[in-house]
């Protein structure tokens, strides 16, 4: 019996001797829920000095997202405490595998950290779920127009920590989309769209709070901004019955003044003819258009790396509005307005 313990000795010596790295879980979860951010942190002591760095690769990383290739590291005494952030993508999920190499002068052998399973849990939301599960969740910024005679386009601006924020959707609206996101495991922010029915009061959603374990509901409330700068423009169609009527109102005024001219013979008076006649001309002004070179991507809002909802597959002249930064607004035959980059425009 002395001579098998002796025997392992010898074998397990040489091993022992060439590992310089041990590995241990400080922090796992032991259970997340199906699309929530959770943290795991590895606990290291090295016995190699003057190290550069501890490379980790993982491996059977079933039903997570690994965020975050480099590590937030805080070094207590001798011991190295790496946090990586995951995401968990499935009910069917696993805490990965774990290699450890020295990054250090000379040639060591890596250490291994075996993973485990995971409870994930999957929520049973509400119709109205955002698809948000977060910390915290903040509305920061919300705006309503007009997008055509059936539809409000709302636009708003939400925060939130510990959140998977880009994967923000809804259901039962018209259309949806991300103008911009910050991504961040710790605090992302994005902007972003919806299109609703016109009925519609009040836009409400829900998100998952992990402090208060629940749901929570966010309403936006539905006040139309008939000031469309920021979002889609002026060019909707006018009421042409009113146009005819200022005209007419013109008329009529510059020919009292003609009268009034021609019988005191004030001829210095026919400055009162002029303005109403100006008017009149200024009201009957043809329409300005812009020429579009062709591949030109039109998007929804003036926002670059934002929806394009139409590329011209020729060069096209579109109705102008005005001018936000870099975008000129525009609108197309079918009544819908878009915006296109000062660059697209046709030069002579």
């Amino acid at each position: 019996m002395s001579k098998l313990l002796f025997l392992l000795f010898l074998l397990l010596t040489p091993l022992l001797a060439n590992k310089v790295i041990y590995l241990s879980y400080s922090d796992a979860p032991k259970r997340v829920i199906k699309g929530e951010i959770f943290t795991i942190t590895i606990k290291s002591l090295s016995t190699v000095e003057d190290i550069e760095d501890i490379q980790y690769d993982f491996s059977k990383t079933s039903g997570v997202e690994i965020l975050n290739d480099t590590p937030n590291r805080e070094k207590k005494g001798k011991y190295f405490y790496d946090t990586f952030y995951l995401l968990a993508t499935s009910t069917s999920a696993r805490i990965p595998d774990v290699q450890a190499s020295l990054v250090a002068d000379g040639d060591f052998e890596p250490s291994f950290l075996s993973g485990s399973e995971l409870n994930v849990i999957s929520l049973n939301p509400p119709k109205n779920f955002s698809n948000i599960i977060a910390d915290s969740f903040e509305l920061s910024e919300y705006k309503t127009t007009s997008y055509d005679h059936n539809h409000n386009i709302i636009v708003f601006v939400a925060q939130a920590d510990n959140c998977a924020i880009e994967k923000m959707k809804f259901s039962s609206v018209f259309k949806q989309g991300t103008e911009s996101v910050r991504k961040s495991y710790t605090h992302s922010k994005i902007t972003y769209f919806v299109v609703v029915d016109k009925k519609l009061e009040n836009f409400s959603f829900s998100y998952f709070n992990l402090k208060k374990n629940k749901f929570i509901t966010a309403v936006i409330p539905i006040i139309v901004d008939e000031d469309r700068v920021t979002t889609q423009s002026d060019l909707k169609p006018q009421d042409q019955s009113h146009d005819d009527i200022k005209i007419v109102s013109a008329l009529i005024v510059a020919g009292i003044f003609a009268l009034f001219v021609l019988w005191r013979k004030k001829y210095s008076y026919l400055i009162l003819v002029i303005l109403p006649l100006a008017y009149i001309a200024y009201m009957n002004k043809p329409t300005e258009n812009v020429c579009i070179k062709a591949g030109t991507k039109i998007h929804l809002l003036p926002v670059y790396n934002g929806t394009i909802f139409e590329t011209t597959s020729k060069e096209n002249y579109f109705v102008q509005g005005g001018n936000v930064g870099d975008f000129i607004k525009v609108e197309l035959p079918n009544e819908q307005i878009g915006w296109v980059k000062n660059e697209d425009i046709c030069t002579p």
